[in-house]
């Protein structure tokens, strides 16, 4: 049985999965390698956009991550093996974004994709946002969670003028820009309406 268990309004999430605990926290700057290092090869597949180094150490504050917490190594500091992520990057007063979100192929089918789309989702509810956006392959799993496939940009004129601002190559995606058609090829549009 999968379940997830907030302790405190601002704590970690503990989930039980497949083979065992994880739990999924903030991302902090020590994790950036590992989030590097889990989108590479969604990266080498063109399922997930590469970045670079700066990049993800700009957005840290928007991940958050998976981390076996037991049956590993833990490390001096506690913590165990990051075996995923997610991030969450606010486009508009009531928008988001879920974006980069990857599992450690290893532990793929055991609920951590579930339990990170939780806690972003979780996350969103608690920044007073109404609506999720996200460009996946991965109908199936995201649809399963409410998201709806959509066409076109789902905002009014005012505010597609200015998200036409953002140099945010995430942002040009969601305005469906020609200038980021490449990296979107394939991909399905879908929005999850938040109660």
């Amino acid at each position: 049985m999968r379940t997830v268990l907030r302790v405190g309004a601002r704590s970690p999430y503990r989930v039980a999965v497949a083979s065992g605990d994880l739990r999924i926290r903030p991302a902090r700057p020590a994790d950036v390698r590992a989030i590097g290092t889990l989108v590479s090869p969604y990266a080498t597949e063109r399922i997930l956009l590469a970045k670079e180094w700066v990049g993800y150490y700009e957005a840290v504050q928007e991940f958050v991550v998976a981390e076996a917490a037991t049956g590993l190594v833990v490390g001096s500091d506690g913590a165990g093996q990051v075996i995923g992520c997610g991030a969450l990057h606010v486009m508009w007063q009531d928008l988001a974004e879920i974006r980069t979100l990857a599992v450690d192929r290893a532990w793929r089918s055991r609920g951590v994709g579930h339990a990170l789309l939780t806690a972003l989702i979780d996350r969103a509810r608690e920044l007073g946002l109404r609506r999720l956006f996200c460009l996946t392959f991965e109908v199936d799993f995201f649809s399963a969670h409410g998201f709806a496939a959509i066409e076109g940009t789902p905002v009014p004129p005012d505010v597609y003028a200015e998200l036409l601002r953002s140099h945010d190559d995430g942002v040009a995606e969601f305005l469906d820009l020609a200038r980021v058609k490449p990296n979107t090829l394939g991909n399905t549009r879908m929005l999850l309406e938040l109660d």
